[in-house]
């Protein structure tokens, strides 16, 4: 027998398939909170192109300023902690030798992964700038170097400890998820570091470092 109001049953099909609908998004949106679907607001590696720009400025430098014109290295602050922003470049070729994890400063906030930049004493953050590389010295966490700030906006470096040291928490590959933050100081696996230190060591002149993003 038809049913005396047919258009109810067309009502009722509707409003469940409307609330099917609405409750898969809500799944597919919300996990411990809103997933934001836009991009995230650092890049998974160096921007290739960025890279040979400021490794190009960088050779100019050091051959104006007589530091070394054979090796530097680049770190791109702009780049996620878990991927690998530290370069080791070969500037009389143009070309990437190696590259590895680097920490950033953990600034006011240890857990925000966007690098907060300061040159104030105390403040544990990065120092965006050029950096000579100095002495060689075992540390508190075993193999560093002393760094000199080049730039008005990395002058403290020196007297603010900021140096390049080894850390057994960095990773030796690239990670999901960020990885530990220092007080300052560009931190590196122990075993990538050892394996610049020939060269930094045997170095005729001074190699620079950039920071940068």
């Amino acid at each position: 027998m038809p049913h005396k109001y047919p258009y109810i049953h067309y009502l009722l099909l509707l409003w469940l398939i409307t609330g099917m609908a609405a409750c898969k998004e809500k799944h597919a949106s919300t996990k411990g909170g809103v997933i934001s679907l836009s991009p995230p607001p650092y890049l998974l590696s160096p921007d290739t192109i960025k890279l040979q720009q400021q490794a190009r400025l960088l050779g100019q430098y050091a051959r104006a300023h007589g530091y070394n014109t054979q090796l530097a290295f680049l770190v791109d602050f702009s780049v996620f902690s878990g991927s690998k922003r530290f370069i080791c470049y070969d500037l009389e070729h143009q070309r990437v030798l190696s590259s590895a994890l680097v920490s950033h400063g953990q600034g006011p906030d240890f857990r925000a992964e966007k690098v907060v930049f300061s040159n104030v004493p105390g403040s544990r953050c990065s120092s965006l700038g050029k950096y000579r590389i100095g002495v060689r010295y075992s540390g508190q966490f075993g193999m560093a170097y002393k760094l000199h700030g080049l730039d008005s906006s990395n002058s403290n470096a020196f007297n603010r400890f900021v140096v390049l040291h080894s850390y057994r928490a960095v990773p030796a590959v690239a990670q999901e998820q960020g990885i530990c933050r220092s007080d300052g100081c560009p931190m590196l696996n122990p075993a990538y570091l050892a394996s610049l230190a020939p060269h930094i060591d045997r170095a005729n002149r001074p190699i620079l470092l950039w920071i940068y993003r």
